[in-house]
């Protein structure tokens, strides 16, 4: 098998790990609550500590991919993560139990953050630029798809033991890391110095901004709490852009925005995000409360999703690099549009066999996901192309925030719309069609974007031919 092959294999084994634990503790949340006798916000707060930590670390995880060097800080993430996985599954009862989990969780994140924008570097290294798109598709599309398969694997493992949940991530990290340590290529150390300071202060902005969110439902919108946190969290995002135009190491440079490519890639990844994190909640409550599907059973439901989203990723990536990005935003608006409004009125008709895998509902459970997977990966591709001097991991870690903000704020807007539909509708069924219509306008959003993309023309007129990875001497990890 190409060494690239093996390389991709091994990055899509390291990244699968963090997707699936984004999902497969939420599943998992009573039988923990049970056996280590914690309160029910104990275990959220296991949820939210791996998920704010991934989000506050990202940038500065970006940072030091770019100047340690990416398969280094990859494979430092993989041990990382399989320790902290480890660490999370031997949990004690008891007293120590919620402080245990929380920290262990929040670690994992931290590891997640460090792996993350350095596997992406990888790819881009490894594949050029004629590949790259498709090599990107099938990362992004099965790493994502795994996010479907954290409940049904959830399901299964919890009838041996809740701990497997975090224990079968060892074996994965074990091939990723062997895969990844055997065939990744050498890449560029960039020593510079760390912004310590400004990777906290942007740090603190991104929690707080995606705490605030994911908070506003329990909190309210009209608690003082709740615009506290975001305040805090936009406030210091604002320091942060004003202390990074002063200074000599950025932890960003502010200048990559003035690409319009890489601002029209990020505003559609943030905007996309938002449906495609939402609709794992949605479908999950909605199989359960109105399909009356058991917690595995309606895991299929995301899987129906995902197929749509792994084969259009597949064939986005295909025409993203044969006629650019214009066509890509074009094409995944207009299916989302389709497939998330046809969603919102089949919802209130439930009056079907929900067990069976083809039903009235999988067309467009698996179109609203052709949408999203036809533009997501080839955005992210976009993204890491405009890349400053090879800087994969800073734009990467730019991507993925722009993923963690648009996921919470997507799901904190969504949830309000249904929330107060309740107040009139009848059913379950009869609300949630207020948020698939909601994400129907958000992919129209991105089809509205694909107007200000340059067209391929203007692309290649923009981009004279050159080296297509910039490789900045200062040895190689």
């Amino acid at each position: 098998m190409p060494r690239h092959a093996l390389t991709l294999a091994g990055l899509i084994c390291a990244v699968s790990m963090t997707t699936i634990d984004q999902t497969i503790v939420a599943l998992t949340a009573p039988t923990i609550q049970r056996d280590l006798g914690i309160p029910p916000d104990a275990v959220q707060w296991a949820v939210n500590a791996y998920l704010l930590a991934t989000a506050a670390l990202l940038p500065l995880g970006g940072r030091l991919a770019d100047v340690y060097g990416h398969r280094r800080a990859v494979l430092a993430g993989i041990a990382a993560f399989a320790a902290t996985s480890l660490l999370c599954g031997l949990a004690p009862a008891g007293v120590e139990a919620a402080p245990w989990l929380i920290t262990a969780r929040a670690a994992q994140g931290a590891a997640g953050a460090l792996m993350f924008p350095a596997a992406v570097g990888i790819v881009v290294q490894a594949f050029p630029a004629a590949h790259r798109g498709r090599a990107m598709a099938l990362f992004f599309g099965i790493t994502g798809a795994m996010t479907a398969t954290g409940p049904i694997a959830g399901g299964y493992l919890t009838e041996w033991t809740w701990r497997a949940i975090f224990w079968v991530n060892l074996p994965i990290a074990l091939a990723g890391f062997v895969l990844v340590a055997i065939a990744a290529p050498a890449s560029a150390r960039r020593p510079a110095r760390i912004d310590w300071p400004g990777a906290a202060i942007v740090g603190g902005g991104l929690a707080a901004g995606v705490l605030g969110l994911q908070q506003s439902a329990a909190w309210g919108w009209a608690s003082t709490l709740t615009w506290a946190v975001l305040g805090l969290g936009g406030g210091l995002l604002v320091v942060f852009v004003t202390l990074e135009r002063r200074a000599r190491d950025p932890l960003v440079r502010l200048s990559a925005f003035g690409d319009r490519r890489l601002g029209i890639a990020l505003a559609a990844t943030l905007i996309a995000s938002a449906p495609f994190v939402s609709t794992f909640f949605f479908l999950s409550v909605y199989g359960q409360s109105s399909l009356r599907l058991s917690a595995m059973d309606t895991g299929l439901l995301f899987l129906k999703f995902f197929l749509g989203f792994v084969i259009a990723a597949q064939i986005g990536s295909r025409l993203f690099d044969r006629a650019g990005g214009r066509p890509v935003l074009l094409i995944g608006g207009v299916l989302g549009v389709a497939g998330f409004g046809w969603l919102a009125a089949a919802a209130p008709h439930p009056d079907f066999d929900a067990h069976a895998f083809v039903n009235p509902q999988a067309a467009p459970i698996a179109l609203a996901g052709a949408g999203v997977g036809v533009m997501f990966s080839a955005m992210s591709t976009a993204a890491v192309n405009r890349a400053i001097g090879a800087s994969y991991g800073e734009v990467t870690a730019l991507s993925q925030s722009a993923r963690n903000l648009g996921g919470a704020l997507g799901l904190a807007v969504f949830t309000s719309l249904v929330s107060r539909r309740l107040g009139t509708a009848t059913s379950y069924a009869d609300a949630v069609p207020a948020a698939f219509v909601a994400m129907a306008v958000a992919m129209g959003l991105i089809a509205l974007l694909s107007v200000g993309y340059p067209s391929r023309s203007a692309e290649a007129a923009a981009d004279p031919p050159g080296p297509d990875i910039a490789l900045v001497p200062g040895g190689v990890a």
